[in-house]
């Protein structure tokens, strides 16, 4: 693939929507377009190929500021296109974008209906024409090649809202228990997990309203050091946890669904079964020690769906979170050995398929959690727990990364990263952590036995609110602002009710609800709003730990007010009746 955009040959472009303009090449016979619109509100691309296709878009530049796309990660700006790339597939990424203004307002916001194939992505400003341009390389056979498009929307989360409802028609809704808090292990206790502690952690986790664990890495013999070198059994280590599945029945009696942890792809060379296994796995991952399963071949999504099946069915799971599943695209764009199926994505999408088939046989309404960067459209089916990537501790990262997990979630829970902080910091520098994760799924990850009263409260006092205002955060309609900008002022609103949580210090408006939580992230004690509509009363003023500091504390009129709430803590305004 070229370096840069210039270095192709030219092409004719034609006009397609809004300013953006389309060049359709393949290397055989012409491609066939035409342009759909659809009653969902997207207008849909129809490309015809028999060959390998390669579809060109391009945006004046105009006042463009940023790119977003799901794999944007900290760079989210309009970088040259020498240095915008991706390679996605079902497993990583997803085919979407959206270009915006220093309004927000999108430029050109896209999503392939088709997520499973291998497809690079050529993104940027190119320098010699003053457009941004996307250049899309699709391989043969996924004729037709259908894109979605959002016409100009007031801001990204818009956009991407009308890309949504395209893409999500027909997905099933997601079991209850996806939408629950969550106590991970991993923060918490690392790989030193073992039956007595666990049991302990999760009576406490219920009674502070968790409705999951998830059991991670560690439960498995050889599951011991940073690397993966001994997985591939997936067999209980005994010492730790020397009955299992009672373990687990016994968890389940404290009102908690129980997931345990589990990389199928992975195979590590002191795994009993590496001898049989190994010659499917030529290839490592990024992971430490571990070989990559290729799930190219039909001996590799078999023994997958079997070791799933398995841990369900044995201990008693109510569901699995399944890890690494992006190791698979090391295989992408290699030659096959003896595989059946030459794509990874279309592989991979077939492996799932059967997974989760064969799992709800087992146990109906299972929970499976994915992570990014497999958390794209194309996952809607196999995956009802989407959690943002690793951010130990980083409740920005978490806050990014869980919002962007959102823009292009047709289906399933977001879920926040799992949340850990110093056990000796103040309860306002702890509460940050969940304030980060306040618009998706919490998971808490600190060893709740050792928190002292004042963490303890906080941590109560938050996950009791998320519950409370959970409707919202999950199913309202959320306006995070411009990617570039992180998303400092996050608003999420169902009916005449309205959550807003604030993590920098800028003017926060306030739309006509009649109901509005303003959560305040920063480490000021004061948050400027401005008011719209009528009159409003704070009802209640609240710390980080959920200790009142104010009931009642006078009317916010209309325009520029300013609001005395703590660092890590909470105002309720609502309209006077």
């Amino acid at each position: 693939m070229s370096v840069t955009t210039a270095g192709l040959a030219p092409a004719p472009t034609e006009h397609l929507l809004d300013d953006v303009r389309l060049a359709v090449l393949t290397k055989g016979a012409p491609a066939r377009w035409f342009l759909e619109p659809r009653p969902d509100g997207t207008d849909v691309l129809d490309v015809h190929a028999d060959d390998d296709l390669e579809i060109r878009l391009s945006v004046p530049l105009g006042d463009a500021v940023g790119f977003w796309h799901p794999d944007a990660g900290w760079k989210r700006t309009v970088v040259a296109d020498w240095a915008g790339h991706a390679r996605v597939s079902l497993v990583q990424g997803a085919v979407a974008g959206c270009l915006y203004d220093s309004a927000g307002a999108s430029m050109l916001a896209f999503a392939a209906l088709d997520s499973v194939p291998e497809t690079t992505i050529r993104f940027g400003v190119s320098e010699e024409n003053k457009t941004f341009v996307v250049h899309l390389h699709v391989p043969a056979g996924r004729s037709p090649y259908k894109i979605a498009f959002a016409r100009r929307q007031p801001s990204v989360a818009a956009a991407m809202r009308v890309l949504r409802r395209g893409l999500g028609e027909g997905q099933a809704e997601v079991p209850e228990g996806a939408r629950l808090p969550v106590y991970s292990t991993w923060y918490g206790f690392s790989q030193a997990v073992e039956d007595a502690a666990v049991a302990a952690e999760a009576r406490l986790a219920a009674e502070l309203g968790c409705g999951v664990i998830i059991l991670d890495d560690g439960w498995q013999e050889l599951g011991n050091g940073r690397g993966y070198q001994g997985v591939g059994d997936w067999r209980p280590d005994t010492t730790k946890f020397p009955d299992f599945a009672g373990h687990v029945a016994r968890v389940r009696g404290y009102g908690l669904k129980y997931l345990a942890w589990v990389a199928p792809l992975l195979l590590g060379p002191e795994a009993e079964c590496y001898a049989e296994l190994s010659p499917y796995a030529p290839q490592p991952g990024w992971t430490p020690g571990a070989q990559v399963l290729d799930p190219r071949r039909p001996e590799v999504r078999a023994h997958v769906v079997d070791l799933c099946v398995r841990l369900v069915a044995d201990y008693g799971l109510d569901g699995l979170k399944i890890d690494f599943l992006d190791q698979a695209m090391v295989y992408a764009g290699r030659p096959g050995r003896d595989g059946d199926i030459p794509d990874v994505g279309t592989a991979m999408q077939l492996m799932l398929s059967d997974l989760v088939a064969a799992v709800e046989a087992v146990r109906p309404g299972a929970l499976i959690e994915l992570r990014q960067p497999y958390v794209g459209p194309g996952m809607a089916p196999f995956g009802s727990m989407l959690r943002a990537d690793d951010c130990p501790a980083d409740a920005v990262a978490n806050r990014v990364r869980t919002i962007d997990v959102g823009l292009l979630n047709v289906r399933g829970a977001v879920h926040a990263d799992m949340l850990m902080w110093d056990p000796a910091a103040p309860a306002h520098s702890a509460a940050r952590q969940l304030i980060g994760a306040l618009h998706a799924v919490p998971q808490i990850s600190a060893r709740l036995g050792e928190l002292t009263d004042e963490h303890r409260r906080m941590v109560a006092f938050w996950l009791r609110r998320w519950q409370e205002l959970r409707p919202l955060l999950l199913d309202g309609e959320v306006e995070p602002g411009r990617p570039d900008e992180l998303y400092p002022v996050v608003s999420a609103a169902l009916g005449d009710e309205c959550v807003i949580s604030v993590t920098s210090d800028r003017v926060v408006p306030v739309g006509a609800f009649r109901k509005v939580t303003v959560v305040n992230g920063t480490s000021s004690g004061r948050l400027v709003l401005d008011v719209a509509g009528d009159d409003l009363s704070v009802s209640e003023t609240r710390a980080a730990d959920g200790s009142m500091i104010v009931a009642t504390a006078g009317t916010l009129r209309p325009g520029l007010c300013s609001l005395d709430v703590p660092p890590s803590g909470l105002a309720v305004l609502e309209v006077r009746s």
